[in-house]
């Protein structure tokens, strides 16, 4: 991609930075990953899988939500931090709640859920009152927000099958709302940088996820094979820690900072709120297999549910940022390069798996990673040459 020595539109002259609230704010996040992550230990079935991504998507949703209201208002009133710790208490709940969100607990997930609609109400509101273009039409916060709030919280006194259902009616009405969006007051005012910084520190939270469990199965089997099998799940982690930040967090600060008004809210939209969605849950995916992979070390393979979490994982983490790559109109063969090995090696273990030892397939997994992360600093060495970044 090329560089461009004029300012975006986007651009404003003050630097934007997380607030120590919004530090805080992501704690409860961690707690999130670390249930949504355990939930995929041992041998995972396809339902696992499905009921993990349906989880997982309303806090995503909401904590995209709360990113973006912190970016285009800048407020540090009481009223604020009070609202934001009332966020927190209600993403807590449906932290509490993942474990049996599809039995005993889906209406606390659900009330949960409703809170922080009505918090997410309250941070919007007083843009209803902007002045030009930045003011939000009364009609959108109240049924994005406050109706939503309502029928997610009504969704707790209905039947566990049709409740399911209902969920995924409201998820899927807030999306298009979202997408019918026009955003043009939001992309004068959308601090690009803050984004990426914001949706970075998401993906630190998931890794460290995935180190915290690397850890703690280490801790549960004390043994040599253990113990190499962690190693090797810490080089992939690191390897993937070490391309994203190297070249996929820089590569969505620069297009978004080439972009041009209603481009940058739309280009922000897709690949942070939509496909980071997938980037930070194929994270999760391996954290699970990881520490399954660290469990299992002594036996001679895998179970195949581990073996889709753990490989599977990688396969859609390459997968998600070829999709970004081809959003920002980069040339499909130029992606295909990197994508196809990056997505078919991963797929390659999940079929042989049954034959390969635990820490053989997390040896084939970091290789890959680190020959990934090779490639990207040879193509970028050889695009700063040509004199494109």
């Amino acid at each position: 991609m090329t560089t461009t020595s004029e300012a975006p539109e986007s651009a404003t002259p003050e630097q934007r930075h997380a607030d120590w609230l919004e530090l805080f704010f992501d704690l409860v996040f961690v707690a999130f990953a670390a249930q949504l992550s355990h939930s995929l230990h041992g041998n995972p079935s396809p339902q696992d899988f499905g009921v993990f991504l349906a989880l997982y998507f309303p806090p995503w949703w909401m904590w995209i939500n709360f990113t973006v209201a912190a970016n285009l208002f800048v407020d540090d009133s009481a009223r604020r931090r009070l609202l934001m710790l009332s966020a927190m208490a209600c993403l807590a709940l449906m932290a509490a709640a993942v474990p049996e969100a599809t039995g005993d607990r889906g209406p606390a997930y659900a009330l949960g859920y409703a809170g922080t609609r009505l918090v997410l109400l309250g941070l919007w509101w007083p843009a209803t009152r902007l002045p030009g273009a930045m003011r939000v039409p009364k009609w959108r916060p109240l049924g994005y927000c406050l109706a939503s709030g309502v029928l997610w919280a009504a969704s707790a006194f209905v039947p566990g099958p049709w409740r399911y259902g209902m969920w995924a009616l409201l998820i899927v009405a807030e999306v298009v709302l979202l997408l019918t969006a026009r955003g043009n007051g939001i992309a004068r005012q959308l601090h690009t940088g803050y984004l990426v910084e914001r949706v970075g520190l998401f993906v630190i939270i998931v890794l460290g996820e995935s180190v915290l469990a690397l850890i703690t199965s280490t801790d549960q089997t004390w043994t040599l094979q253990a113990g190499v099998t962690a190693l090797l799940g810490f080089v992939l982690l690191a390897a993937l820690w070490w391309s994203y930040f190297d070249f996929g967090a820089t590569s969505v600060e620069l297009m978004l900072g080439a972009s041009r008004g209603r481009d940058t809210y739309v280009l922000a939209r897709d690949v942070a709120g939509f496909l980071h969605f997938f980037v930070t849950a194929s994270v999760i995916c391996v954290a699970g297999g990881l520490a399954t992979a660290v469990d299992e070390a002594g036996h001679a393979h895998l179970p195949q549910g581990a073996l889709v979490a753990l490989a599977g994982g990688l396969a859609l983490y390459h997968l998600t940022h070829a999709t970004i790559a081809l959003r920002y109109g980069r040339p499909v063969g130029s992606v295909a390069v990197w994508a196809v090995p990056g997505v078919g090696i991963p797929v390659l273990v999940i079929v042989l798996g049954g034959h390969l030892a635990p820490w053989l397939v997390v040896l084939i997994l970091a290789a890959e990673a680190i020959v990934h992360l090779l490639y990207a600093k040879a193509m970028a060495r050889r695009r700063l040459a040509a004199g494109m970044v």
